[in-house]
């Protein structure tokens, strides 16, 4: 097992608290080679309810990315206003 670390923003929050998963800073353990869209079918999200992920401070788009040991991941949920899209680097999903 991998450890990474994990943040969710938004109504993401509320949602894993309702599968009893604290949404800041936890330590998760994760099979080697998990990816991004793995995690989130892990997590019991749908894959529509996450726009981008910031993986050791970086955005990323592209949720094939295998997770290292030691990652820090922060998932993103659709909906952040205009402006702060491009300040962020994130991409509409289409």
């Amino acid at each position: 097992m991998i450890r990474i670390t994990f943040n969710a923003f938004s109504f993401l929050q509320k949602k894993l608290r309702k599968k009893n998963i604290e949404p800041f800073n936890p330590d998760l353990k994760i099979k080697p080679g998990t990816t991004i869209d793995q995690l989130i079918l892990d997590l019991h999200l749908k894959k529509d309810d996450v726009e981008a992920v910031f993986v050791n401070s970086r955005v990323e788009i592209d949720f094939d990315r295998i997770l290292k040991d030691q990652d820090r991941v922060a998932l993103v949920p659709p909906g952040i206003p205009g402006p702060y899209r491009v300040m962020l680097g994130f991409i509409n999903k289409k």
